[in-house]
């Protein structure tokens, strides 16, 4: 009867340890629910509901158990807090070292996402190759040691203090960099991690939120820079629960078409720096080349002469570029005419096409019309409206636009031309790269710019750009 009763002794301990129960999340945002429905209430998606088992009480030794960052310390006036530079760590990669802020944060925990096959891990091995001298643990639970080996004698580099370790346990990552202590840890990727404090499967919503968190204590307390690669979801965001982008300090993703050479790394979040950065690189047999001149591979790459083809100066962030817009209008084949436009919003494509035909008179319902943005980027700067209204123009009156003209402007719906932010940026990008007549609003104040070397034609509204460009 004591065996017995120390046996009911032990049993209800543990049930009050760990009360479980079960919970609905959403694969494709982490939204949680007490019960199944068919769509989830936070993104809209249909049947992406899955029950997970979670613990609602404290496991001894648990997760729970392990000290915070910041743990012991006592509250402190906000006067006397240490407030220098934050050490960074240099990348060697001019591009990467901008977006970040001039570096790699000590004990920060960076987030880089994409598409499959967008260039994370060629991007992530590439970073240690290129920095011999920091000692780096590069975590792979995607990839084989031998597949790595073979991605970086493609690429080429010092390989001489990058430690490969192929394991998906967290609890053997973290031991194991515990007892290395590198200079930069690397884990590709969060989906396949998983923990043993929690029973679900990698890649679920619980897993991700233990095995990041897990992450974000090594970083905070050993001060090791920890770089994480995430999957998106077919929307283009970050695969699993909202948290996830919380949790880190950095969170970068990899934006462009497959198919193409020139792949963007944008600033979504950025704790030590602006997240008006953009990266641009150009994905070749050797891994990923920095693009430091964007401009010089979107403008115009054809002879001159051809109708369609207007240049815009455009701002993504704080840095400014230029880009052609293409355009094709024809008579529409069949009895409803055609809108397309790849890289533009096409709302915004048959709003301008629709201030054309009642400000300027231009009849453009019955024909086709399509548009492309060279490069395969994805613009959304308003300033590209002006070059959108000329390429179209173009393309229907079948006159060309002389290659040292570019546009930089915001259509409003009376037809008006609106100034653009940092108009100043633009003049001088666009001078500086050889182009001898700009387009700008009438409203525009370039106060203290140099001009000598462009003309600065200012307009007030599409007829009066029409007049301007076209009264030949």
């Amino acid at each position: 009867m004591l065996i017995f009763a120390e046996i009911q002794l032990y049993f209800c301990k543990y049930i009050i340890y760990m009360k479980t129960k079960t919970v609905w999340f959403c694969k494709e945002c982490g939204n949680e629910s007490p019960k199944w429905m068919g769509r989830c209430p936070a993104c809209g998606e249909w049947n992406t509901m899955v029950e997970e088992t979670v613990a609602t009480g404290k496991k001894p030794g648990g997760a729970a158990a392990v000290s915070v960052p910041g743990s012991g310390h006592k509250p402190m006036p906000l006067s006397h807090i240490d407030s220098s530079v934050e050490n960074r760590i240099s990348l060697n990669n001019g591009e990467v070292d901008r977006i970040l802020g001039g570096g790699l944060v000590e004990g920060s925990l960076v987030l880089i996402g994409g598409e499959p096959g967008i260039g994370k891990s060629t991007l992530s091995l590439q970073i240690p190759l290129h920095c011999p001298d920091l000692k780096t643990l590069y975590v792979t639970g995607e990839e084989s040691a031998k597949q790595v080996k073979l991605r970086a004698t493609r690429i080429g580099g010092d390989d001489s203090n990058c430690m490969i370790y192929s394991e998906t346990l967290m609890e053997n990552i973290i031991a194991e960099a515990r007892a290395m202590m590198p200079d930069l840890m690397v884990v590709d990727s969060v989906q396949t991690m998983f923990s043993q404090s929690v029973e679900s499967s990698p890649g679920s919503v619980t897993q991700i939120k233990e095995t990041a968190a897990m992450l974000l204590r090594f970083a905070k307390e050993t001060g090791v820079p920890v770089i994480l690669i995430g999957h998106i979801t077919k929307e283009g965001s970050i695969a699993g629960p909202k948290i996830l982008e919380h949790i880190v300090d950095v969170v970068l993703q990899f934006e462009g078409d497959n198919g193409g050479t020139y792949r963007l790394l944008r600033s979504i979040k950025n704790r030590f720096g602006s997240t008006s950065e953009l990266a641009v690189f150009e994905m070749t047999g050797k891994g990923l080349r920095e693009v430091s001149n964007p401009s010089e591979m979107l403008i115009p790459m054809h002879e001159e002469g051809l109708s369609g083809v207007a240049v815009s100066a455009m701002l993504d962030g704080t840095r400014p570029f230029l880009i052609e817009v293409q355009s094709l209008v024809s008579t529409a084949a069949y009895g409803t005419p055609q809108r397309s436009a790849t890289g533009f919003d096409v709302r915004r494509l048959n709003m301008l096409l629709a201030v054309l035909e009642k400000r300027a008179g231009f009849k453009l319902s019955v024909k086709d019309v399509f548009l492309n943005m060279a490069g395969g980027l994805k613009v959304s700067d308003p300033a590209c409206d002006l070059a959108v209204i000329a390429a179209v123009l173009s393309s229907n009156f079948d006159f060309a636009i002389p290659s040292d003209v570019c546009f930089a402007g915001e259509i409003g719906l009376s037809g008006e031309v609106r100034p653009v932010a940092q108009t100043d940026r633009r003049v001088i990008e666009a001078a500086r790269l050889g182009f001898k007549k700009i387009f700008v609003s009438s409203f525009s104040s370039l106060e203290g710019v140099d001009t000598q070397n462009i003309e600065v034609v200012k307009v007030a509204d599409v007829p009066a750009l029409c007049r301007s460009l076209f009264k030949n």
